[in-house]
């Protein structure tokens, strides 16, 4: 029967759903593409630098790799929400920013423990949220200048299914289904000296379409008489061309207070796509289960192969994903000591971007942290922090120093039994 917190469980996912927002703090990065991606780690990967391509775990849910998911045995729900902080610098100013929002919503359940794991997920898939202003003399004068503004908010947000399978004892697959859907905004909007009105542009491009994933997982147990165990593992997102619709409005508005003075609708809801490239990840953990474990990810992202909204150009080339981390687990079925049944974690990122920004490709690096504390039986509270650098004022004319706080819950539990008795 299902169990009462299952239940309640579902119900929260469900009406969570309209509250997910792929929202990230001011960022000019995000203008490029269809803005910042936040890939598929939850808060216990990004304590090990986002790694989890083979990382095996019974007690959480694997969303990077679906072939995973054959480890969990019982029900477990993750909901978790992000905050981060930027400092924007190009050399001679700075600004900082803060912004926090629920960052996923991920259930799995057996269907049939050890053999077959299905699991639901809510989470951002992309995230855009920038304002960029230039502010140029007008030709002809010596004193007057207009300021033209652009900025971008909202995202893509994906909704998906994943299923991992047992093949034998060695190995295992999976597939993910994503339905991606959502919204980009893009505005622009020139202030002219000594006039009347304010032209204002409006573009807005809607996303609603499917993508799909799969994953591949390989591990040899019981190495040695520590039984030690070796994993393996590969993801690929299939490319992938998304259909879209265009919406541009143009507006005439007031120089005093904003106000729109007429409007007219230039493109409505014009069909169109854009193409999300093929991605290929490879990942190797070793360790010894419930005590450490250490990997290494590295993700290649094809995107010369992109094509983003109409009227959208940038240089493109291949980006890199590379992760490095490692968790400690002293006792977890320990009783005399809390501090040693917490799980800790440490990692290390760097990405290449797969774009130019003043001639130059955009590197980050970041340093993670994390850690989870039990409660109740077998659920934990997820706790990580990742500090990191993105771009360069010497090579990309704008640097970013950030730190982003993850927190996760996760709950662990059998909902679905069969009777023994009637």
């Amino acid at each position: 029967m299902l169990h009462k917190k299952g239940i309640f469980l579902i119900v929260l996912l469900l009406s969570l759903f309209q509250l997910a927002s792929a929202q990230v703090a001011n960022s000019p990065f995000s203008s490029f593409g269809i803005g910042d991606l936040y890939g598929n780690s939850l808060a216990q990967n990004q304590g090990m630098g986002g790694i989890g391509i083979s990382n095996p775990s019974s007690w959480y849910v694997n969303n990077q790799n679906p072939a995973l998911l054959i480890n969990n045995y019982v029900t477990t729900f993750h909901g978790g929400m992000m905050i981060e902080n930027r400092t924007i610098k190009d050399g001679t100013s700075s600004l900082q920013n803060t912004n926090g929002n629920l960052n996923y919503l991920v259930m799995a359940f057996p269907i049939k423990p050890g053999r077959w794991t299905t699991s639901i997920g809510l989470t951002p898939y992309s995230g855009v949220n920038y304002k960029l202003t230039v502010i140029r003399p007008v030709e002809g004068s010596l004193t007057s200048t207009d300021t033209r503004t652009e900025s971008g908010t909202g995202g893509i947000n994906q909704l998906s299914w994943a299923n991992g399978i047992k093949i034998n004892k060695y190995a295992a697959v999976g597939v993910r289904a994503n339905y991606l859907f959502s919204s980009i905004i893009t505005q622009q909007q020139a202030r002219l000296p000594q006039t009347l009105y304010t032209p204002f542009l409006e573009e807005r491009n809607f996303v609603s379409d499917f993508s799909f994933s799969t994953g591949l997982y390989l591990h040899k147990d019981s190495i040695s008489k520590k039984n030690y165990q070796l994993n393996f593992g590969v993801i690929y997102d299939l490319q992938t061309t998304v259909g879209t619709r265009r919406t541009v409005r143009f507006d005439n508005r007031s120089a005093i207070n904003g106000s729109i003075i007429d409007s007219v609708t230039l493109v409505n809801n014009e069909p169109s796509s854009i193409v999300l490239p093929q991605t290929f990840g490879i990942g190797v953990s070793f360790g010894r289960p419930t005590r450490w474990m250490v990997g290494a990810d590295v993700s290649y992202l094809d995107y010369q192969q992109f094509k983003g909204f109409p009227g959208q150009e940038i240089d493109t080339r291949t980006g890199v994903k590379s992760a490095f981390g490692l968790e400690i687990m002293p006792d977890q079925t320990g009783v005399s000591s809390y501090l040693r049944r917490m799980t800790y974690r440490a990692g290390l990122s760097y990405d290449q971007y797969p774009y130019l920004v003043a001639g130059n490709q955009v590197n980050d690096f970041g340093v993670n942290f994390g850690v989870s504390l039990p409660v109740a039986r077998i659920s934990t509270i997820d706790f990580s922090v990742k500090i990191g650098s993105r771009g360069s004022i010497v090579k990309n004319t704008i640097e970013e120093n950030y730190f982003k706080i993850y927190l996760g819950m996760t709950f662990n539990d059998n909902w679905f039994i069969k009777r023994k008795f009637d």
